[in-house]
């Protein structure tokens, strides 16, 4: 990888994955910053996420830009297709913005049941996304070739690792009740 390409990771991934501050959870309930009933620091919270999305979907796609090195020609062909692409991946992150808000809502007294619903629909997530991948690495293949489309799905698959990575090392391990989590998904 040339350096210049490793410093765009690099400035992408550290302050762009703030891990979505939604809110800290504490087993201790008067240590909340807010109550499910204030419905103001709900919405500022939201729209905190949103902020932080769009920043992270700009950010990407500035190195995705810097790493597919495109023509102007195959630029207007990618682009489209990334832009299709990048909808449906903020579809599963919904998804996966709601599973992670759901575990830090409950992980202090997880039950095995939800435990292994929670999990399970963190693994439907993964696959889904590789799916979404998958059928996006065909979709760029067909107008560019299977060498750009494959450099897509490199820069892409290592750009959401970082991602996943930020996310999943601020989350608690299950049985460690002790520690605080900040939650939301920053895609």
């Amino acid at each position: 990888m040339k350096p210049k390409a490793a410093m765009l990771i690099m400035v992408l991934a550290l302050p762009v994955l703030v891990v979505t501050g939604h809110a800290q959870v504490s087993p201790n309930p008067a240590e909340s910053p807010a109550t499910a009933s204030d419905g103001t620091v709900d919405t500022n919270i939201r729209e905190y996420i949103e902020l932080l999305r769009s920043n992270v979907r700009q950010r990407k796609a500035e190195v995705m830009a810097a790493m597919m090195q495109l023509s102007a020609a195959d630029a207007a062909k990618f682009w489209p297709i990334y832009n299709q692409y990048d909808a449906e991946l903020d579809k599963l992150n919904d998804l996966r913005a709601a599973n992670i808000e759901e575990y830090a809502r409950t992980y202090t007294q997880l039950s095995d049941e939800k435990a292994d619903e929670l999990i399970k629909n963190a693994l439907t997530e993964r696959r889904q996304r590789s799916e979404l991948l998958a059928k996006y690495y065909e979709r760029v293949k067909q107008p560019l070739g299977a060498l750009t489309a494959a450099r897509f799905v490199q820069v892409e698959d290592q750009l959401l690792l970082l991602i996943d990575l930020q996310i999943d090392s601020a989350l608690p391990i299950v049985g460690h009740p002790e520690e605080k989590v900040a939650v939301g998904v920053a895609q």
